[in-house]
């Protein structure tokens, strides 16, 4: 480089000066001149040339001509700007041009005709700022290549919009007062639907046009404007849930010791049940509740843990199943997917009365056959299934004269079609078989709970208080609307204590690993007991049972406002609605009332038309969506 020539440093123009073995002193100005009478500020450096970038290797004839033409260059309506976007037109119309990098010197003389040094810095700094060309440094040297029209409309359009934000801003929240929004208006309701999903407590949008800051208003307002349609679910996210099925993959069960068992266990359940996680079979002499075995592999606190454990349970939706544990786990840990399935085993030996008496835990083998409510009532007094209704039945005589409160309400399940949005209803049918299933899982529940007792283990006991049942009960559904009203609070704690509501003296919910944290965390500890490994401590259990039954209960929220939302979509789209209500409570001025197509509860004001447990014809009112509000009136 010679004396004067023209390079970058430190993103400023600068002037090569004297050199001094493998360096060398640059000159710039820091700062300008001004017409109050500031004087410019001029600075030097010794560097070395990896770190300049050569501009033009002409002499210069100074500091301020290369910022004067750069001022001339870089104003508005210049030579200089009219001939790069000639130059970029010339180049576009060229297809080997059109994306070829062309070198600064190479580009200039497109423009100019040949690269001056007093004219280089004006010239890189327009080429720089230009909306035409992209700048590629690369090696020390300086390219440039032609942007498309489309990206150059792009880079306007957001030029204009900074340079204007404050008049676009105003027009817009104009716009959003009156609800009356333009297509390209949605990128600036990301605030408004940040709130509506619970993401964030707080919309400068809503506040800037005046609405009240509350997901509500924030889930209107998108319905109002069209950003959202009214099937948008947003009672997941806002409960800091997941929509989607954990991620993190289960490996391939373990080789470990495992008991290989006789004879076929049955796993019954609905016809919607994707996930079987437990089995029964009596062998003559014990019952045997075998449960899936995922903890096999899910070490406590390991990143699967955790996620189960933020995520309480999986969540069952009406559009979709977001499971606690991968999808892809089910084909080796659930029962009855396989020819042979693996298995903790509660082997339960039963009193007289139906009582535990005792409860062995052990690492399982088994066959298991699959089979729905339906069939296994029509199998009831097959020679496999009927000691197991026996024992049922028995079960639950055992648990009603202990005190126990059996609430049966009709159960809906809803589903929604994924490509038209169609919402289905569909009644839960009663078969004693899931009665069966019920007494088998309150015996395991109570048999770990006796095992973990006995054995000292801090567990995952389940307790519920005695109810204050008043004396006399109406009838029919209206007695078991009165009954459930009459119902305390489970309770989760390391501390043994009688579930009432069950009729049980301790109790535990060891079933569904596959489904509740808890019931992983206890399947953790039961295992690592059977093992001899340490045991999760005290406090530590405590701690995971509250993180876990914490999600899981927003999990239960997230799943009936869920309910309620494709309920109200349904009536929203279909307005002319009329169906049947039984009466089930009766207050001064207002009415409780079921209707058993949708599942769902509703109170209408005044005097009731009809006794408790009588039909009324309702249809539908007004609905609110956002707030999950819909009124009734009588046909």
């Amino acid at each position: 480089m010679k004396k004067n020539s023209v390079v970058i440093y430190k993103n400023l123009p600068a002037l090569v000066g004297e050199r001094d073995g493998d360096k060398f002193l640059v000159n710039w100005c820091v700062s300008r001149a001004t017409a109050s009478g500031k004087k410019a500020v001029y600075a030097s450096q010794k560097v070395r040339e990896k770190d300049v970038i050569i501009l033009c290797e002409s002499e210069a004839s100074s500091i301020d001509a290369l910022l004067d033409f750069a001022e001339s260059a870089l104003a508005e309506n210049s030579e200089v700007k009219s001939q790069i976007s000639e130059t970029h037109e010339l180049l576009l119309s060229d297809d080997e041009t059109a994306k070829a990098e062309q070198g600064f010197k190479d580009l200039v003389e497109l423009l100019r005709g040949e690269l001056k040094a007093n004219e280089s810095w004006g010239l890189y700094s327009a080429l720089k700022s230009s909306f035409e060309f992209e700048e590629i440094l690369r090696d020390g040297q300086i390219f440039f290549i032609p942007r498309s029209i489309e990206k150059i409309d792009e880079l306007k359009n957001k030029a204009f919009e900074k340079e204007h934000a404050e008049e676009i801003r105003a027009a817009f929240i104009e716009r959003l007062k009156a609800k009356n929004l333009l297509p390209e208006d949605s990128k600036y309701m990301g605030d408004v639907e940040a709130l509506a999903l619970g993401t964030t407590d707080k919309s400068k949008t809503m506040k800037d046009a005046g609405f009240k800051e509350t997901p509500e208003k924030a889930h209107k307002l998108l319905l109002d404007t069209k950003i959202w349609n009214i099937t948008r679910n947003p009672y997941p996210m806002r409960l800091g849930l997941s929509a989607k099925s954990a991620t993190v993959s289960l490996g391939t069960p373990p080789e470990e010791e495992r008991i290989r068992l006789p004879g076929v266990s049955y796993a019954i359940d609905s016809q919607w049940s994707t996930d079987p996680d437990d089995a029964i079979a009596f062998d003559g002499e014990f019952l045997w509740v075998h449960i899936a075995d995922p903890a096999s592999f899910v070490a406590p606190d390991s990143e699967i843990d955790k996620v189960a454990r933020g995520r309480g349970a999986t969540l069952y939706l009406p559009e979709g199943t977001a499971r606690m544990l991968s999808e892809d786990c089910l084909e080796d840990y659930a029962l009855g997917l396989r020819e042979e399935s693996r298995a903790l085993s509660f082997k339960i030996k039963l009193g007289e009365n139906g009582d535990v008496e005792d409860c062995e835990v052990l690492r399982t083998i088994v066959d298991v056959k699959r089979l729905t409510y339906e069939k296994a009532d029509e199998l009831k007094d097959s020679p496999e299934l009927k000691p197991l209704f026996d024992i049922a039945r028995r079960n639950a005589e055992r648990r009603s004269k202990a005190g126990a409160v059996n609430i049966s309400i009709p159960e809906v399940h809803i589903s929604v079609n994924p490509e038209t949005k169609e919402v289905t209803f569909e009644p839960v049918a009663h078969c004693e078989s899931g009665e069966v299933v019920r007494e088998a899982m309150v015996l395991a529940g109570e048999g770990a709970a006796k095992f973990a007792f006995k054995n000292n283990l801090p567990f995952p006991f389940i307790s519920q208080e005695l109810p204050e049942i008043p004396k006399e009960i109406p009838e029919g559904l209206a007695g078991q609307f009165r009954l459930r009203k009459c119902m305390r609070k489970r309770n989760v704690n390391i501390t043994p204590a009688s579930h009432a509501g069950l009729g049980v003296g301790m109790y535990s919910q060891v079933t569904s690993p596959l489904r509740r944290y808890g019931d992983l965390l206890g399947h953790e500890q039961l295992r690592a007991f059977l093992k001899g490994e340490k045991l999760i401590d005290k406090d530590t259990m405590l701690m995971r049972m509250s993180e876990g039954d914490a999600a899981m209960q927003a999990s239960k929220k997230a799943e009936r406002n869920s309910r309620q939302h494709w309920t109200l979509v349904y009536l929203l789209q279909h307005p002319d609605w009329q169906g049947e209500a039984i009466c089930v409570d009766k207050q001064a001025g207002r009415a409780l009332y079921f209707i058993p197509q949708f599942g769902m509860e509703t109170t209408i004001g005044g005097e009731a038309p009809v006794d408790l447990n009588g039909k009324v014809t309702l249809k539908t009112g007004k609905i609110d969506l956002p707030n999950l509000e819909v009124t009734f009136s009588f046909v």
